[in-house]
């Protein structure tokens, strides 16, 4: 019988099973201190989220915003320039602050393209005592009662930039606009571009979206280029992007109306949600917040952003997000295409949702036209 110092290997095997048991407690080791202290950041994040008191409602206060049309409560009467500046209330004159639901918050939120045209326009609220959340998106091509050759609700923001200089004079006028759809100024308005929208669903991981169909559009003027193929999908944010910007397509390929194009944002939208609202995105809010910063355009504090953030924690998951589209009756057809609103069935979505008023809106709150 040999004896066991012939075994050539032996000493090697024992040289290398005792990194690999070092290596293994290592690893253990790691494993728990870093639960432990991911256990440790997420119950403090959450602790200091609940611990930030919910925002002020900004004070009702006219806003001022470049336009012409016959709604106008007081004007600049000048005639040496043509854009003259228009001041209106945020809400009808019977609505003060003190008339308002307790913990119940409004958004303006728009999307603007490389154009600064608003693609997408949503008026949103937050009901911090049931904790649900309500979105309505209200078609780009809604015709607007304002005196300027495109009548476009999608215009808004580009004409008010141009007649009153900069963002500042492009919120106003989308605030202005969606008043007259919708009877009242949000009190936050959240003005973001494409890199947000981008960037925002990279930092999620991506999303999973079903293609119902093949969307293939090329566009060399706007360098756009959508080839998405159908069924289900993990899309990172330019594929996103592109999926909720389809609506025309290449010869051979279906289109889709803009109802459609709606419903895709707002999947889009729900996706992200979904996305958010887990347990691991609590670490990530300030990468958020930092994207914020960066791509959107908003009077959201930091504590703000900080105490909606923290509200995930308290909802009942996308049960409590309720998406809806703003009320049309119809089209004008070509060349111009609006979509004309309906006031008496807009007033009834706008006062089940989104009305921040203990006292419901009418229809004479809204200025809606068909001409």
């Amino acid at each position: 019988m040999a004896s066991e110092d012939s075994n050539p290997n032996k000493y090697d095997n024992q040289a290398v099973n005792k990194p690999r048991k070092g290596l293994r407690v290592f690893v253990k080791v790691f494993l728990i201190a870093f639960i432990s202290l991911s256990a440790v950041i997420v119950f403090g994040a959450v602790n200091f989220y609940r611990n930030i008191s919910p925002p002020e409602i900004p004070q009702t206060q006219p806003i001022i915003a470049m336009d012409t049309s016959e709604t106008v409560l007081h004007s600049d009467e000048s005639d040496e320039d043509e854009s003259i500046p228009v001041v209106a209330l945020t809400a009808p004159l019977r609505f003060i602050n003190h008339d308002r639901k307790e913990l119940f918050f409004t958004f303006l939120i728009v999307g603007l393209n490389e154009g600064n045209n608003a693609n997408t326009i949503i008026v949103a609220s937050y009901d911090g005592i049931n904790h649900e959340a309500n979105l309505i998106s209200i078609p780009r091509d809604s015709l607007i009662n304002v005196n300027r050759a495109n009548r476009k609700l999608s215009g808004s923001f580009l004409n008010g930039m141009i007649r009153d200089g900069g963002k500042e004079g492009g919120i106003a006028q989308v605030q202005r606009e969606v008043m007259s759809v919708i009877g009242f100024v949000p009190d936050f308005y959240v003005i973001f571009n494409y890199d947000a929208f981008k960037e925002v669903i990279d930092a999620v991981g991506g999303i999973e979206i079903y293609v119902p169909f093949h969307m293939r559009y090329d566009d060399p003027f706007q360098n756009l280029h959508i080839d998405i193929r159908p069924g289900l999908q993990h899309m990172d944010g330019q594929t996103a992007l592109y999926f909720a910007r389809f609506r025309e397509s290449n010869p051979g390929f279906r289109p889709i109306t803009d109802y459609q194009r709606i419903e895709n944002q707002q999947t889009v939208i729900n996706a992200v949600l979904g996305n958010l609202v887990r347990p691991a995105s609590i670490l990530r809010i300030p990468e958020f917040i930092e994207i914020f910063n960066n791509n959107v355009y908003t009077n959201l504090m930091f504590d703000d952003m900080v105490w909606f953030a923290s509200q995930y924690t308290v909802m009942d998951g996308l049960d409590s997000v309720h998406f809806y589209t703003m009320p049309t009756d119809g089209s004008s057809g070509s060349p111009m295409w609006y979509e004309f609103l309906y006031a008496p069935g807009i007033v009834r979505v706008v006062n089940e949702t989104i009305n921040p008023f203990t006292e419901a809106i009418g229809v004479g709150d809204l200025d809606i036209t068909r001409n």
